[in-house]
């Protein structure tokens, strides 16, 4: 459901200057963005293929005709959030304001609905063409975005306009072509989703009915906002998010081992698992007869929140109380418990009677906070919960992130 995060189709053209693209790779890396490589075959002349499989971390495409079963100009062009081609040439700019497609850097180009952004960069005599000038006016007219290059000095050892720009003005631009959230630059989130399992015999397990949906959301909406996220699933069918460092876990007790090790370093901690409150005493190596069957003696889980919560020193945790309660009013009375009992920030209260929420991707609810405030969740994605709940983290933290 939530494969990867942010995705780049990095394009690079035939110039001198792509070399620079190495550092704009990285920087939008550093923002959180997954990177596909896409060089034209002439840009290679300047930086070959291991180097950008190297950074990227990725299979670097470079022929239409390979993998032809894939499509992948298509595939590419709907992976992405944004193509940036880096540089761009004359050359580029001119098939892409003709609609050319000759490569299979201009054919995802022209199969792109997403943000296009070039970054030209080229001696200053190609820059002030009228022919080039006549082709950005068309690519700007038709909503595809055309930086203008720095002025400095050139390869020839000539100064004037037409220089790559600097990586920080193109990072700027892609994060506001896309209205993408980088607040969360620098902060490391802890995660926990799905539900435990405690054994009883290798065949049989005492456990719950949650999916670890919520979990994911969290996890891919604080990867988006450009968070170092570990998520800590257990027993979850849901793909790993690309950029997430998933941790699986099978039962309780391996459940905490992971989140106390990665306690320390986190800023924010989001216990959306659904633990199993006991575990059988023993846990039979070999299948249990059916006629033995017959009885079963059970131990405390620890309360791994409530654990975690007495080391805490900057984090700021958000727990969930799922109820089957009578009332409205009855459940935030346990929620409220709960929220002061293990020491989180916030908590969030919802009533799964009849099955509701477990498995779906929508939610109902209430957030409740430390403090005594109150925030009504009304249907909505568990999407939209996880912004609200990183919106509230964010906030408690209680200094920006520059």
């Amino acid at each position: 459901m939530y494969p990867r995060g942010r995705e780049i189709v990095l394009g690079v053209a035939g110039g001198i200057s792509a070399y620079k693209s190495c550092d704009l790779l990285r920087r939008l890396q550093d923002l959180g963005f997954l990177i596909t490589v896409v060089p034209t075959r002439s840009s290679l002349n300047f930086v070959g293929l291991s180097t950008w499989e190297a950074l990227s971390g990725r299979p670097v495409p470079t022929d239409l005709w390979n993998n032809v079963h894939q499509v992948p100009h298509i595939a590419l062009a709907k992976q992405a959030d944004a193509i940036v081609i880096a540089p761009a040439t004359a050359d580029i700019m001119a098939k892409a304001a003709a609609g050319i497609a000759d490569d299979l850097l201009t054919n995802i180009v022209l199969a792109a609905s997403v943000p296009v952004i070039f970054v030209p960069a080229m001696h200053t005599e190609m820059w002030l063409n009228p022919a080039t000038q006549a082709n950005v006016q068309l690519l700007r007219s038709r909503g595809l975005q055309v930086l203008e290059p720095d002025s400095g000095k050139l390869t020839s050892g000539d100064v004037g306009v037409g220089r790559y720009p600097e990586s920080s003005k193109i990072t700027e631009c892609v994060t506001a072509a896309l209205k993408s959230r980088g607040d969360l630059l620098g902060r490391s989130i802890l995660i926990s989703a799905g539900g435990t399992r405690e054994a009883i015999d290798p065949i049989r397990y005492i456990g719950n009915y949650s999916s670890g949906r919520q979990g994911y959301a969290l996890a891919f909406a604080a990867i988006s906002r450009g968070a170092k996220v570990t998520l800590v699933a257990a027993n979850s069918t849901l793909p790993d998010i690309e950029g997430v460092e998933t941790i699986h876990v099978t039962s309780a007790l391996e459940m905490q081992t992971a989140l106390v090790e990665k306690f320390d370093t986190a800023d924010v901690v989001i216990m959306a698992a659904a633990v199993a409150d006991v575990r059988p005493n023993n846990a039979s190596t070999a299948k249990i007869s059916k006629d033995n069957l017959t009885e079963l003696t059970l131990i405390e889980n620890p309360d791994i929140t409530k654990e975690l919560s007495r080391n805490k020193s900057k984090q700021v945790m958000i727990g969930f109380a799922a109820q089957t309660s009578a009332t409205e009013d009855e459940g935030l009375t346990i929620a409220a418990n709960k929220l002061r009992e293990k020491g989180l920030d916030f908590i969030y209260f919802n009533d799964v009677s009849g099955g509701a929420i477990f498995g779906s991707d929508r939610t109902e609810g209430v957030i409740l906070s430390a403090t005594g405030e109150r925030f009504d969740f009304s249907a909505g994605s568990k999407m939209t919960l996880s912004n609200k709940l990183l919106d509230l983290a964010l906030d408690k933290l209680g200094y920006p992130n520059d």
